[in-house]
């Protein structure tokens, strides 16, 4: 009301807009281990299936996980490195990007099921592209690339994602895989500076205001 009276000349300024917004925890979305099993095993068999294994595993965001290639993945190593991230710009085009901060750009390690998941998926890709006749994928392909190769939308797989949960009967988003991996980081005792580096913030400040009711 004060942003519209201030338009129509009633008052002399909106005085909300220079207060700022209170900080605090958030209310966020964390899976039980009985909705985690229903999720998977309601993907396995689907392209989402890895993507959802990656991300409980390892508190990727969206964009991050769609531009993750091969080369930044290391299976005998068991661990990862987030060099970059997708976006989606107004005008449905494609970008990569740098992470924002430096502690974006990271390495992750991985759990010894993931990495066997993660080998199955590579197998199955590569069958794929030969099937297409498109060769063994280069170093620089896209881990989770569309069906043909080409890469993922953003937008598209968060379509995709509600829409296999809608059809399940799951009100699960895609982003609640990654609070519910840092729900896993904070439930095992690991410091809050480890598990900031680890989902990639800026600063362990950010994931205290987002995650720090979950602290004991």
């Amino acid at each position: 009301m004060l942003r519209h009276a201030a338009q129509w000349g009633v008052v002399h300024q909106n005085v909300a807009a220079l207060v700022d917004a209170p900080t605090g925890s958030r209310e966020i979305e964390l899976l039980t281990a009985p909705q985690i099993q229903t999720v998977l095993q309601t993907l396995r068999g689907r392209t989402l299936y890895p993507i959802a294994i990656t991300a409980l595993a390892t508190g990727m965001r969206r964009g991050e996980l769609l531009a993750l290639r091969w080369q930044d993945v290391d299976l005998n190593g068991a661990r990862l490195r987030v060099e970059r991230s997708l976006e989606q710009t107004t005008r449905g085009g494609l970008v990569f990007k740098s992470p924002k901060t430096r502690h974006g750009r990271r390495t992750i390690t991985l759990p010894a099921s993931t990495v066997a998941e993660l080998r199955t998926h590579w197998k199955a890709q590569q069958e794929r592209r030969m099937a297409l006749g498109q060769g063994k994928a280069p170093e620089d392909s896209l881990v989770f690339a569309a069906w043909h190769g080409s890469t993922r939308s953003p937008n598209a797989l968060t379509k995709e994602w509600a829409l296999a949960m809608s059809k399940a009967g799951l009100p699960i988003t895609l982003h609640s895989l990654r609070h519910t991996h840092a729900s896993t980081l904070i439930a095992s005792g690991l410091d809050v500076l480890t598990i900031s580096r680890r989902l990639g913030h800026g600063s362990p400040a950010i994931t205290l205001n987002v995650y720090g009711h979950l602290f004991n």
